[in-house]
């Protein structure tokens, strides 16, 4: 995500439509990923034999880190990597309206 955002800032882009472009260019990979891997842990969560009573809590657990971290990666990532570049851009970023 963060090689992407830097470059469609290479490219010249303003730094808001950098993050919205590349974080909206990569949701369906990191959706499909997530769910892929969620949707193999969906058997251990529901099993009730023997073994379930070890497999139900990884399951449980590896499928919500799976889901955290894609939310971290689809929302938190881009506001921290804008947050990061105005700091590092000064007081007028320059895609702000008073930059000149």
């Amino acid at each position: 995500m963060i090689s992407f955002l830097r470059r469609l800032r290479d490219d010249g882009m303003a730094l808001a439509a950098a993050v919205f472009k590349g974080a909206l260019g990569r949701l369906r990979r990191v959706l499909m990923t997530a769910l892929v891997a969620s949707l193999g842990f969906v058997p251990m969560a529901f099993n009730v034999d023997a073994a379930a009573e070890v497999q139900r809590p990884l399951a449980t657990v590896v499928t919500g880190g799976i889901l955290s971290s894609t939310l971290l990666t689809l929302l938190v990532l881009p506001a921290l990597y804008r947050l990061a570049h105005r700091r590092a851009a000064g007081p007028f970023p320059e895609d702000s309206a008073g930059a000149g």
